[in-house]
């Protein structure tokens, strides 16, 4: 379906709004679910009856928004993204407690997000896995940024959605997916022990190299390469930053899940003609 340039525009972002705001949902969620399954495997190894422990934790359904300090359920007018923290100011309307900006920034990433796959490829079938990459990418970004962790329930999914896509040639071959999934597990787990046996610590956890492998199953074995440098280099840019403004420990770990996020999105976009550049340059 051909649609106006500003038509796709405002469906992009209006979609993206929305679908963000649900997003935020599943970031600050799922981690608590997790925790709470973790903690009930824990007990029922070891034999342990905790009563408090045995209440329903929340899930990505129940219970509505609410404000996380005083639990008062958001209103309708409450929920409008992005609008609403800039009508309240960024404050709980019933106890004014502070409201993180991550909100609006993640509402604001699925509108640009959307929008772009939808100018991109239009109202299509690639558009669609266009925008679920994307919205998986910001959801492990944030929750990796908040938690350190990647969790599979994610990181999987995506994995197996990236092979399943292109098994009809969407965004690269089925070939290269399948050797940028295992190319994309394999190199970081590689780096990993490498690291681990050179200096006794570990350098990175499992879910970077599925989340690594994921990306290769959507951008071919090919573009990893260049995905993993890009990445490295942010990480380390904001490492020094960190550093040099002591807000971080020159010993303390940094979540490596956001920069593949931003790798990975950008060369999704992007990739071949970074590569026809770097190869333009490095042939001066």
């Amino acid at each position: 379906m051909d649609l106006p340039e500003n038509i796709l525009t405002l469906l992009g972002v209006l979609l993206g709004l929305t679908f963000g705001s649900f997003l935020n949902v599943v970031i600050m969620r799922l981690p608590i679910q997790l925790n709470f399954q973790w903690r009930a495997e824990c007990r029922d190894y070891l034999d342990i009856e905790d009563q408090d422990d045995l209440r329903a934790p929340l899930n990505i359904i129940y219970p509505r928004s609410h404000c996380f300090s005083c639990k008062q359920s958001l209103s309708f007018l409450q929920n409008i993204p992005v609008l609403s923290f800039v009508a309240i100011g960024g404050r709980c309307a019933n106890c004014a407690a502070l409201i993180s900006r991550q909100y609006p920034i993640v509402e604001i990433l699925g509108a640009v997000t959307t929008a772009t796959a939808l100018l991109k490829f239009g109202i299509t079938f690639s558009a669609a896995g266009a925008i679920i990459f994307s919205y998986c990418l910001i959801v492990l970004a944030f929750i990796d940024l908040r938690e350190k962790l990647l969790p599979d329930q994610v990181t999987l999914p995506l994995l197996w959605l990236g092979l399943i896509i292109n098994t009809g040639s969407t965004f690269t071959s089925l070939q290269g997916a399948v050797l940028g999934a295992t190319l994309g597990y394999l190199g970081l787990w590689s780096i990993y022990w490498a690291f681990k046996l050179i200096t006794g610590k570990e350098g990175m956890g499992y879910g970077d190299f599925k989340f690594l492998a994921a990306l290769g199953a959507w951008l071919g074995w090919h573009l990893l390469p260049l995905t993993l440098l890009i990445a490295s280099s942010l990480a380390l840019v904001a490492a020094v930053i960190g550093i040099t403004l002591k807000r971080l420990d020159s010993g303390q770990t940094i979540a490596f899940g956001p920069y593949l996020a931003i790798a990975g999105y950008l060369i999704f976009y992007l990739g071949d003609s970074m590569i026809e550049v770097y190869l333009r340059l490095s042939s001066f």
